[in-house]
């Protein structure tokens, strides 16, 4: 359907090993659940974050709810929809930026790690740290240089040890491919760099912090086609070593560069709610509600 469907058949998505299992005797059938008790296992560990039953309500008005899926780890999660689906909604959950927002109230289980980010177990400071965020404009601190910039979040958490700083900015920049454009100006405010820069500045920042998982909310959305390339070319590079959820209203973008898309839609009651979630494959090319087709071919949204 899409020009990018030839990418799906190069990648593997995780199939169950239980797969066509035919039981043809009570021996095998035990030794099949023992297979599907190992595989649950398995995939336990490659889940990042697991959502059950997630919903967000402002003043007891309801924006997102009922959505359940596995965010799995090292793996580009999108979240697709109209605007006012609850996209971004649900993406800021997921590190509690809603905490500080009067009337926010988030329902359900969110879980890092198999841990509740909400039970206390984890303080807001330690999960914005291994869940780091970047928003859809560009916002690098503006009094700040290029290096404070991408240190600004260690400092903050009290390191001072100047040679660890630096090792960390190279290796930052490398990792957001801005090092190479800016090495020999580290010291130059951060706003003299182009929006692309800007962004893969933030992209770096987030990356200081070590973090587990980064949170992109539609970050190319203010980017020409070049920049958005380049920023679709190192969310490739980054799942090796992170797991990338990304809201977008680009369709292509979403094709092209993830693994798994949950698609929300807005309710009679004009609260988002998750239709359906399932491998990017299959949401192009075999969803299996019809809304989910309509969208993605552009009919409607």
């Amino acid at each position: 359907m899409w020009e990018q469907s030839a990418r799906y058949v190069r990648r593997k998505p995780n199939e169950s090993i239980m797969e066509n299992t035919e039981v043809v005797a009570p021996v095998v059938h035990t030794v099949a659940v023992m297979n599907k008790l190992e595989q649950q296992v398995a995939q336990d560990v490659n889940v990042a974050f697991s959502l059950r039953n997630v919903a967000v309500a402002f003043n007891g008005r309801t924006a997102v709810r009922d959505v359940t899926f596995d965010v799995v780890r090292n793996k580009v999660t999108s979240l697709i929809g109209p605007s006012g689906s609850g996209k971004t909604t649900l993406l800021r959950a997921l590190n509690r930026m809603h905490d500080l927002t009067p009337g926010a109230v988030v329902s359900g289980d969110v879980l890092l790690d198999g841990v509740d980010i909400f039970s206390g177990a984890i303080s807001p400071t330690e999960l914005r740290s291994r869940v780091g965020m970047v928003f859809q404009r560009a916002n690098p601190f503006p009094t700040m240089s290029i290096y404070d910039n991408v240190v600004s979040g260690r400092r903050l958490n009290g390191e001072r040890n100047k040679a660890l700083l630096d090792e960390l900015t190279e290796e930052s920049l490398r990792g957001a491919a801005l090092w190479d454009e800016v090495k020999d100006r580290l010291k130059a405010p951060a706003t003299s760099l182009s929006g692309g820069q800007q962004q893969r500045l933030c992209i770096a920042r987030a990356l200081a912090m070590k973090p587990e998982v980064l949170l992109m909310d539609e970050p190319t959305s203010a980017l020409d086609p070049v920049a958005t390339l380049k920023i679709e070319e190192l969310m490739d590079s980054l799942r090796e070593h992170y797991t990338i959820v990304i809201v977008t209203h680009n369709m292509q973008q979403a094709a092209r560069i993830s693994d798994n898309c949950a698609f929300l839609l807005m309710g009679d009651d004009r609260a988002g709610e998750l239709i359906e979630f399932a491998t990017t494959e299959k949401i192009f090319n075999n969803p299996a509600d019809a809304r989910t087709l309509e969208y993605t071919l552009g009919r409607f949204g």
